[in-house]
């Protein structure tokens, strides 16, 4: 008897039974689980194109339409799955986007034709671009407000954390070729039945089922969120751009174009390099994501955006492997750290009744506009005739300052929002 009333005992610091926090912490290894296998399949598309150019006879540059169809499609998954989770719960549509896309990795494996592969990352882009915010209302709405800044900062770590993952599983190329690695990413699917199992539908998204008619406006659709939200989707959607031009900025072409043709490090070296960055950068998730618990989310992400700064120079100018190691590590954790506080920001500035179509669609809207990132870069080293460091410093430094500037702005406007 005792131990049935422990059991049930509120416990005072997040007025959750333990049952109930057992089911917090389930949903926050789902989530976290969900978007780092999502990203674990995209990445491993970026790695063996070279390989899937060979397979299919074809230039390299034909094969890189795939990561653009990929991107171009993101947004389309934010709005449908966004929509699908806001009017028929989370758990059922982000069950649904892992199944998609864990399908699409493997059936892509199998596509005869250059053309139907092309067409499979389209469609995959749908599903990467749904998973992220339906995700973010689930864990948002099913954990304790005081466990909302760590929630954040582990499900945003799961896109490095599937970066790392994606390095790990590009070890086994030359026994699984890059259909194998394919199959191999298919087996995402497993998290979709942990979900399953597992992970309940949102307690809010029932409760607002209850009284739909007090929680949601007559319209719930993209042109009637806009409207009545244009200041807030504007800011949004801004801010997100400029966040993946931090991300983007950071990664695309710093490897093997920066790392590898112009400072001349060895192929061990990068991998070992970029091991470092993306454990530093899953440590900056959490710690910024646990810190804007205490000292609000705008001014979190700022003084992440704002150390960010003065590590610009660390980052590209030296030559030694030892200090572009450094470099890159600090200057990770600092942008994704940032990022870390994304999930729960964005969750908390949406309307409640678009809380899985909001914070998704800013995201990927933001992505896409930030789409340009690498083209941007190459011609500024082309036209500067200075290499990638300073284009890397310029579109890095930019997009952290308009961070920083919009969140304080922010915080001003808005000294309520934490």
């Amino acid at each position: 008897m005792n131990a049935n009333v422990d059991a049930l005992a509120i416990r005072p610091d997040t007025g959750l039974s333990r049952p109930a926090l057992v089911t917090a912490r389930h949903v926050v290894v789902a989530s976290f689980l969900a978007w780092m296998l999502d990203a674990c399949d995209f990445f491993i598309v970026l790695f063996t194109l070279d390989d899937v150019a060979r397979g299919f006879g074809v230039s390299l540059q034909s094969v890189l339409l795939a990561p653009t169809l990929t991107l171009l499609t993101r947004p389309i998954g934010a709005f449908l799955c966004g929509r699908a989770a806001d009017r028929y719960g989370r758990k059922p549509v982000m069950i649904t986007t892992i199944m998609v896309y864990s399908a699409i990795e493997i059936l892509s494996a199998f596509a005869p034709t250059l053309g139907i592969f092309l067409l499979l990352r389209a469609l995959f882009g749908v599903a990467l671009g749904g998973e992220w915010g339906v995700g973010t209302s689930l864990i948002m709405e099913s954990v304790p407000p005081s466990w909302r800044g760590m929630a954040s900062g582990t499900l945003q770590a799961g896109y490095p954390a599937g970066y790392l993952l994606a390095s790990l599983v590009f070890l086994l190329l030359p026994v699984l070729g890059w259909r194998g690695l394919f199959v191999l990413g298919g087996s995402a699917l497993f998290s979709a039945l942990y979900i399953w199992l597992r992970v309940p539908e949102s307690p809010e998204w029932l409760a607002q089922q209850k009284n739909h008619d007090a929680a949601a406006p007559p319209a719930t659709g993209l042109g009637s969120l806009v409207r009545g939200n244009m200041a807030l989707c504007v800011f949004a959607v801004t801010l997100m751009a400029a966040f993946n031009f931090m991300s983007h900025g950071s990664q695309d072409l710093y490897p093997k174009i920066f790392l590898g043709l112009e400072r001349g490090l060895s192929h061990p070296s990068i991998t070992l390099v970029v091991v470092l960055y993306d454990i530093a950068a899953i440590a900056g998730g959490l710690f910024f994501g646990m810190l804007s618990q205490r000292i609000g989310r705008q001014h979190s992400i700022a003084l992440a955006a704002l150390l960010t700064l003065p590590l610009l120079p660390l980052w590209t100018l030296p030559h030694s492997t030892l200090w572009l190691t450094v470099g890159a590590v600090c200057i990770q954790f600092c942008i994704q750290g940032a990022w870390g506080v994304v999930p729960a920001y964005l969750s908390e500035l949406s309307p409640p009744w678009a809380r899985a179509t909001f914070p998704g669609l800013a995201y990927q809207c933001g992505n896409l506009l930030a789409a340009s990132n690498a083209l941007i870069q190459t011609s500024l080293a082309t036209l500067l005739g200075t290499g990638l460091a300073l284009p890397l410093m310029l579109t890095v430094g930019l997009g952290a300052l308009v961070v920083l500037g919009l969140t304080l702005a922010n915080a001003r406007l808005h000294p309520a929002i934490r």
